[in-house]
């Protein structure tokens, strides 16, 4: 949540990929707080102010009641959250192996980070970036904890590029 919005008790957000279209009246969520404590919250209304989604939870009245909560980021069950195709939570992508098209295993997916243009996956101790984008990425495979790839040389290992 990025601040307060009036006085009223609503705040402002920054909706992830999923978007606020997870979010609704009456659902449940957990807020977790710059001090790393969490907080269980029910969302009372969502509206659209500008473009920009407001949230207003159940007993946050004020701005005074909101502004504990700024900074906090949400998160609501998994079960409520409609995926797509080709569409995966990060932590169903953190400790997948890495492989090639032959099946050699090139590292461990450590992390998932998100950017303007596209998803990134870190692989191993280094955290080498590969993009997560149908050029390079043959197929996922969650259950099997497999991501198969087809990567330019140099891409996980620079050294890699020079021998090339």
């Amino acid at each position: 949540m990025t601040g307060v919005f009036g006085l009223r008790g609503e705040l402002k957000i920054a909706p992830s990929r999923i978007g606020e279209d997870a979010l609704a009246a009456g659902i449940d969520v957990r807020a977790m707080l710059a001090d790393g404590t969490s907080r269980a919250l029910r969302v009372r209304a969502l509206r659209l102010h500008q473009g920009r989604p407001l949230l207003a939870f159940e007993g946050i009245d004020d701005a005074n009641a909101a502004q504990a909560l700024a900074g906090a980021t949400l998160f609501v069950d998994r079960a409520i959250v409609a995926m797509g195709e080709g569409e995966y939570f990060d932590d169903d992508l953190v400790g997948c192996a890495l492989v090639d098209v032959a099946g050699t295993v090139l590292g461990e997916v450590v992390a998932v980070e998100h950017y303007p243009a596209q998803d990134v996956l870190l692989v191993g101790p280094r955290r080498a970036m590969v993009p997560l984008v149908r050029a390079f990425v043959r197929g996922v495979d969650v259950g099997a904890r497999r991501i198969t790839v087809d990567l330019p040389a140099g891409l996980l290992d620079p050294r890699e590029a020079d021998e090339a």
